[in-house]
């Protein structure tokens, strides 16, 4: 796993880092565990990716699976029930600390190409997970729009 960022606490106040912004993961899935259970989770809980960890009781992150992953096993005509997470998810993922900034968060975003990212301690247990609107929002905390920095439609 890969990790960015420092450790801190989160505030009030605009958001600054990952412990501003962080989901906590309420749920994860195991890398044996079905794609029928996944994606059954997934719109349970409203998420569009969960983490996978190597087992429940570490809770540390061995992958990421999302909805995107899901679509592609049903398009290429994959049983949901018979395949199991291990064999779509992405391994190995980027992880970040809560100390993470918010502009450093985005930036491991833009670079990797992810979506999401999770967020874990120093001992690499899972603690949440942040994605790009998260991130998007955040940063227009910093510099909201401006009348003439809204695109409308005609």
């Amino acid at each position: 796993m890969t990790t960015s960022g420092q450790n801190s606490s989160s505030s009030s106040r605009t958001p600054t880092v990952a412990a501003d912004i962080m989901r906590p993961a309420l749920t994860a899935v195991e890398p044996n565990d079905h794609l029928a259970a996944a994606s059954y989770l997934m719109k349970h809980v409203g998420e569009t990716a969960l983490v996978v960890v190597g087992d429940v009781e570490s809770e540390q992150p061995v992958g990421v699976i999302t909805e995107a992953d899901i679509v592609q096993a049903v398009a290429d005509g994959k049983d949901l029930g018979d395949v199991r997470v291990l064999a779509i998810m992405t391994g190995d993922p980027t992880v970040i600390s809560p100390a993470t900034s918010i502009r450093a968060a985005a930036t491991t975003m833009v670079s990797g190409r992810f979506r999401h990212l999770p967020v874990v301690d120093d001992d690499n247990r899972l603690l949440g997970i942040i994605d790009s609107l998260d991130v998007c929002g955040a940063l227009l905390a910093f510099q909201p729009l401006t009348e003439g920095d809204a695109w409308t439609s005609r």
